[in-house]
């Protein structure tokens, strides 16, 4: 499904003003809470294939992965497949990007492996990081349960999405993110935090979060000081994920 101009921005300002009662303040939950209330779930219609448009730079069009290392800089090791796509490679690394983005507006398709196996975060887990700290989880979340600031389209560890808008394994899905990265003072505390806004299948599912910081595992960590462009990652959490059709815009900065 592909918004149009008009649908897309209505979609916005209708998330931007049911978003304080629909984010779910991460402080107000133990990260990782099997009790926190889980998304309901609305079926997006349909996964989205979106060209480019002309300003884009495009990270992977299925004929190779020169836009993409490994996390030591090596070539990266995962596996082109079938349908223009890339696939993880268990046990390789995770790949992240030679380019370094800031502010961007970034494109991904992916599908979790089918038949699934496993369950909760070991059913087709990975994840698109921006600036390689803010992960947007990527997930089998098709009538699959774990913790709802870990399910497909949440912002990991800070904020579930505002509705489960994933689709059954196998099929193609698609992030549409825009990313503001945040801004430091002087003396290195945080002047403006990182905001996020996602889609998932062309549903809104976070509208301008503030992260609270960097992601990370069952504890909440602060932010550190970090450049303001670094690579965008994808991560080998085991699983067979596979992507395509990535592309980006970067934007610019806002004062």
């Amino acid at each position: 499904m592909t918004l149009t101009g008009r649908s897309l921005c209505g979609t916005v300002l209708l998330a931007l003003a049911t978003a304080p009662l629909a984010a779910q303040a991460p402080t107000a939950w133990p990260i990782h809470d099997l009790e926190r209330p889980r998304p309901v779930v609305v079926h997006p219609g349909g996964g989205a294939f979106t060209p480019p448009p002309a300003d884009a730079i495009i990270l992977f069009n299925g004929r190779g992965l020169d836009a993409w290392v490994g996390a030591n800089g090596a070539p990266a090791r995962w596996r082109l497949v079938e349908d223009e796509a890339m696939e993880v490679v268990p046990g390789a690394g995770t790949i992240r990007t030679r380019q370094e983005f800031g502010d961007v507006q970034l494109h991904v398709e992916w599908r979790a492996p089918s038949p699934p196996t496993g369950e909760g975060q070991a059913r087709g887990n990975s994840g698109v990081f921006l600036m390689g700290r803010y992960e947007v989880q990527v997930l089998d979340s098709w009538e699959n349960v774990t913790y709802a600031d870990g399910q497909a389209g949440a912002l990991y560890g800070q904020y579930p999405p505002m509705v489960n808008a994933a689709l059954p394994p196998g099929e193609w899905q698609s992030f549409d993110i825009i990313f503001r990265r945040p801004r430091f003072k002087s003396d290195g505390t945080v002047a403006r935090p990182a905001r996020v806004t996602v889609f998932h299948n062309g549903i809104v599912v976070h509208a301008a979060a503030e992260l609270i910081g960097p992601t990370s595992h069952r504890v909440r960590a602060p932010y550190e000081v970090h450049p303001d462009r670094l690579p965008i990652s994808l991560q080998d959490h085991g699983d067979p994920v596979q992507f395509r059709n990535i592309w980006v815009r970067p934007l610019p900065e806002q004062p």
